[in-house]
């Protein structure tokens, strides 16, 4: 067994892929056309053969209160390994990221917390060596 694919829910696809690619650095997969939306994925530019983020359209009613009851609660929906969470957090809130929790060292790893723009918070994590 092995992880291949997370769905992280999205507003909008396109401007999800527009976050997701042009802040955040990844690359588009795949964009299959399903009705009004796309089975749209993203992966990491550092491992374009890896897992996949699908990029997921939220019109469903049990997503909205999934969704709403994690941003109050500040909880992420997906984690992202990073190099280095400082120069991550920097080079992203240069880009106008907003960050809801700035780098902090959690004992064995560094995590950082923003807002994707399309109703998630994502945590970034960096492990110690």
């Amino acid at each position: 067994m092995r992880i291949e694919l997370i769905s992280v829910f999205v507003h909008d696809q396109a401007e999800a892929l527009a976050f997701y690619t042009d802040v955040l650095g990844f690359k588009k997969r795949r964009d299959i056309p399903l009705g009004q939306d796309s089975w749209l994925t993203v992966v990491s530019s550092d491992d374009p053969d890896g897992p996949e983020v699908l990029l997921e359209p939220s019109h469903h009613p049990a997503v909205k209160p999934y969704r709403d009851a994690l941003m109050t609660a500040g909880i992420p929906v997906a984690q992202f390994l990073v190099d280095d969470v400082a120069a991550e957090h920097e080079r992203l809130a240069a880009a106008g990221v907003t960050f809801t929790q700035p780098p902090i060292d959690v004992g064995e790893a560094w995590i950082a917390v923003f807002d994707d723009t399309c109703g998630n918070l994502i945590q970034i994590v960096s492990v110690k060596p």
